[in-house]
């Protein structure tokens, strides 16, 4: 997310005008599994006094705000973040450039809390010699690794889990082969499939223009996905700002979106230019307040609240 938003892969996006995101060891297990609990409380503590702030439907349907990130921004960050937002990003795999995961290990907390979640899975880099050569076999095999992911992590089946594709515009053979593949192996495993894609519409050499969500949507046979979509272009993407009334995900230029993320740290200058003075003079998104206040986000707003449906 907002790390390798900063250096996005695939090919670059022109915009098409006008048209459009432990110190000392414990002593042992009891004293973390009290830890766990005292913090838990205070999360709890947190979601009842914040539920109605953060997760409350808007005028003219359902609307909810959340964000994303690749790192987890710590406990205590977590209970200021849970009185703005109602659902969280949450990684069952290490997040693009990264080799591990800060996220393991955390859903217990954000449950308690009250956060929704956003289930996030990295694919294999979709334009690896090994990858287009075989996409499909890989994509079936990344799929088995997301459900483990989702497993270990304790989500239920019945989640939504989010591919996250980096490219924009069209999807090349390799990569569409790779995305179905995916997209049929997590269906198949009683979860659910999503694909966290661009939004955002693409002049294409020939003639016209397309943005990887609608060409994946036409090209899916009508696959069942979930659309989370990036577009933070101004407008329509407000740039960084979480006052209400709230966005609606269809409002993306992605009709069929359910998720919309809209800004993204560090903005991308080129998209922002028309809202670039709603973030921080370094070019990234905060939230004001107590531990959370250094913590950089993208934002989101989502048809629900619990957008992967991992709190069942």
């Amino acid at each position: 997310m907002q790390g390798a938003r900063s250096a996005r892969r695939g090919r670059k996006m022109e915009v098409v005008s006008g048209v459009r995101i432990n110190g000392k060891k414990l002593m042992g297990q009891g004293a973390a599994v009290v830890a766990l609990a005292a913090m838990a409380a205070i999360l709890s503590q947190a979601r009842v006094s914040n539920e109605t702030h953060a997760a409350a439907p808007q005028a003219g349907g359902a609307s909810y705000l959340g964000f994303d990130r690749n790192d987890y921004p710590g406990d205590a960050a977590m209970v200021e973040l849970r009185k703005t937002f109602a659902f969280s990003g949450y990684w069952i795999s290490p997040p693009p450039g990264e080799s591990s995961n800060s996220w393991l290990g955390k859903r217990p907390i954000l449950q308690a809390a009250g956060f929704g979640f956003l289930v996030l899975f990295r694919p294999q880099e979709t334009n690896h010699p090994g990858v287009i050569e075989n996409a499909a076999g890989m994509g079936t095999r990344d799929a088995a690794r997301a459900v483990a992911g989702a497993l270990d992590n304790g989500f239920p089946r019945g989640t939504v889990l989010f591919l996250d594709l980096e490219e924009g515009g069209r999807l090349e053979a390799h990569q569409l082969a790779y995305a179905l593949a995916w997209v049929d192996a997590v269906n198949a495993s009683q979860f659910r499939a999503g694909v966290y894609c661009s939004g955002i519409a693409v002049n294409e050499q020939d003639a016209g223009s397309v943005a990887t969500a609608a060409d994946l949507r036409a090209q899916s046979g009508g696959r069942k996905i979930v659309y989370w979509v990036f577009n933070d272009v101004c407008p329509p993407a407000p740039g960084c700002v979480t006052s209400r009334p709230l966005l609606q995900a269809s409002a993306s230029g992605v009709p069929f979106a359910e998720v919309w993320q809209y800004a993204q740290s560090p903005e991308q200058m080129e998209r922002t230019s028309k809202c670039a003075a709603t973030y921080n003079v370094d070019g990234k998104c905060y939230v004001p307040g107590g531990a959370a206040s250094n913590v950089f986000l993208d934002l989101d707003v989502a048809t629900s609240p619990d957008p992967s449906h991992g709190r069942q």
